[in-house]
């Protein structure tokens, strides 16, 4: 297993009173609202099993899904086509991470939440080296998707994702499992999506139960991170 790096900032703690998931009814998913975006408010809502999506422009709501969504790493489900697609395409980390927000808050895009006050809060986790974004590229370099992360410990939550190219999102989320098995402690490991979505579900997603999700993101933190801090 990886030695644990020294070189990301713990940032100022969380001044709110952040709802407990563990206390929450079962099936309840909006678990409160209000709060802020500063990186030690987010910290420690991931780390209590918790994220933050808007509910309009002026309120915050703090998420528990009950089910959640979680990619099982030995539950990768990869098609041939997929694997095709992996081979076309380049993979980076963390070389465009603005860029790759963007493209996951395209306005163009049904539903979107990723607002301007979003998109510098997950900016300002990234340079505190706690979010991370996967960016995959055209044989021209061209950026044709990717996704972006939160990275504490062994838990990977993934925020959202895009792609301008046919399964450039998915080729995404296949090197970004491979360099979480890359990590060890597979069993250990987490990777949360959030819910679970006809289109996450074939890549392997799968819904588990609050109670299962929270056990479980306990041993995660415990675990090195996966992935180096950004430049």
């Amino acid at each position: 297993m990886p030695a644990p790096l020294t070189h990301r900032v713990e940032p100022a703690p969380c001044v709110w009173a952040l709802p407990d998931p563990a206390h929450a009814p079962a099936g309840v998913e909006l678990l409160g609202g209000g709060a802020d975006l500063e990186p030690g408010t987010l910290l420690t809502a991931y780390r209590a099993g918790l994220f933050p999506m808007p509910l309009d422009d002026d309120v915050l709501g703090w998420w528990s899904p009950d089910p959640r969504g979680v990619l099982p790493l030995d539950g990768l489900l990869v098609s041939r086509s997929l694997r095709r697609s992996c081979g076309r395409f380049t993979v980076t980390v963390d070389t465009a991470f603005d860029d790759v927000v963007a493209g996951c808050a395209d306005p163009s895009r049904p539903h979107g939440w990723i607002s301007a006050d979003v998109a510098r809060a997950y900016a300002a986790l990234h340079a505190l080296g706690w979010a991370h974004s996967i960016e995959v590229r055209d044989d021209e370099g061209a950026l044709v998707g990717g996704l972006y992360a939160v990275e504490i410990g062994g838990l990977v939550a993934g925020e959202s994702m895009f792609h301008r190219a046919t399964d450039a999102s998915k080729v995404a989320v296949v090197a970004l499992v491979e360099r979480m098995r890359d990590a060890g402690d597979v069993s250990r490991r987490l990777f949360d999506v959030q819910w679970r979505t006809d289109h996450l579900a074939t890549l392997g997603v799968v819904d588990v139960p609050r109670t299962v999700y929270l056990r479980r993101l306990r041993a995660a933190l415990e675990l090195a991170p996966a992935l180096d801090p950004p430049p």
